[in-house]
């Protein structure tokens, strides 16, 4: 039996994205988060830890909730 390989993650460790939370009454201070772990996939979908300067701790991300920040690094 071959041995699927690991899901590709998108974003990479450090890399600056925008997070957009899918679900409402969910509040981000800031829109800009860095990657700061690489997380294992949980129901089909690659998951990170996030962190912005603006907050004290870290949150976890979908993959879907992240978007490419378009201001420079």
């Amino acid at each position: 039996m071959a041995r699927r390989p690991a899901p590709v993650h998108k974003f990479k460790l450090g890399q600056m994205v925008d997070f957009v939370p899918s679900k409402t009454g969910v509040p981000a201070s800031a829109r800009s988060y860095k990657i700061v772990q690489l997380l294992p996939a949980e129901g089909g979908e690659r998951l990170y830890r996030i962190k912005t300067v603006a907050e004290t701790f870290e949150r976890i991300a979908r993959e879907s909730e992240l978007l490419r920040t378009a201001s420079p690094i």
